[in-house]
């Protein structure tokens, strides 16, 4: 069976989406960024999460969330839902808007790794070759100043969103930031990392000959077009980011450790046992309500 996910209150978390066959669905475009927008506000809201920041490219999404309360898998179902059938909408089409792969949830086990993802997610426009700086790309992206500034107001889209339904006619999105920091502190030192990624892929993109696409073109590409590269298979699908080596491996042993007491669990259950599953099981706790043990 699929390794179960450990969903443990309070874990910070690089979250990544693809859309289906890398099409760019998530093209920047007034519609494409109201939808999202909004829905993440909605989101977010609903499910308690702390978003500390985002980046929509046109065929996926990054963002680095804390999850106070373990609900990440709601939220993440919503809002991919919600957020599927809005543009889907809005482009005419019924076909599978993600990939069929789920979202990716990667743990962050220290404040040096938030701030290291917070600045990859960020410089993900630059190091794609698309812009020559994150503030430039022309869909979401989160500012390092918005970080601790306020809410951020999304009026509910016109398109697919009845004026009369159940959906709120505005949502908030208030970027805080992570565990571990002031405001003031996280801002500034992503500033620099920021800045610092981004002229290290600037670099690296010209020492390969590599140009930089540009916002017309990129508002140019078609929703149904793709990247002409090929698309790298059979990689890593990590469930923990430490550049600490200690810290690493202190994750993974406790998601070894959680794995095997979740099997064992499995089986008594299935062969008719009580059985106690760890802390961080998800599905069988909401879904079916089995006993869980308590989280340290």
């Amino acid at each position: 069976m699929t390794a179960p996910r450990r969903i443990l209150p309070g874990t910070t978390y690089l979250v990544t989406r693809r859309c289906s066959q890398r099409l760019f669905l998530l093209r920047p475009s007034p519609t494409t960024t109201a939808i999202f927008r909004y829905v993440l506000a909605v989101a977010a809201r609903r499910f308690g999460i702390r978003v500390h920041a985002f980046c929509v490219l046109s065929n996926h999404w990054h963002a680095v969330v804390t999850d106070p309360d373990a609900r990440l898998p709601a939220f993440e179902q919503y809002l991919h839902s919600l957020v599927a059938r809005a543009i889907n909408a809005s482009l005419g089409r019924w076909e599978n808007f993600w990939a069929p792969s789920s979202y990716s949830a990667v743990v962050l086990t220290s404040t040096a790794d938030v701030l290291v993802k917070v600045a990859y997610v960020l410089a993900n426009p630059v190091a794609a070759g698309l812009v020559k700086r994150g503030q430039d790309w022309p869909g979401l992206w989160s500012a390092p100043e918005s970080i601790g500034e306020g809410p951020l107001v999304a009026d509910r889209p016109a398109t697919f969103f009845r004026e009369s339904g159940y959906m709120p006619e505005k949502a908030a999105l208030e970027l805080v930031p992570p565990p571990g920091f002031s405001a003031a502190e996280f801002r500034e030192r992503l500033a620099r990392a920021l800045s610092d990624l981004e002229e290290r892929a600037r670099l690296e993109l010209a020492s390969e000959g590599q140009g930089v696409l540009g916002v017309k073109k990129v508002l140019a590409q078609k929703p149904t077009a793709r990247p002409a590269t090929a698309e790298p298979r059979r990689g890593l699908n990590p469930r923990v980011a430490a550049r600490d080596k200690w810290k690493r491996i202190e994750a993974l042993s406790q998601l070894v450790e959680f794995l095997r007491a979740y099997r064992l669990a499995w089986r008594a259950r299935l062969s008719g046992q009580r059985a106690v599953f760890p802390a961080g099981t998800y599905l069988l706790r909401v879904a079916h309500g089995v006993p869980c043990a308590a989280t340290a």
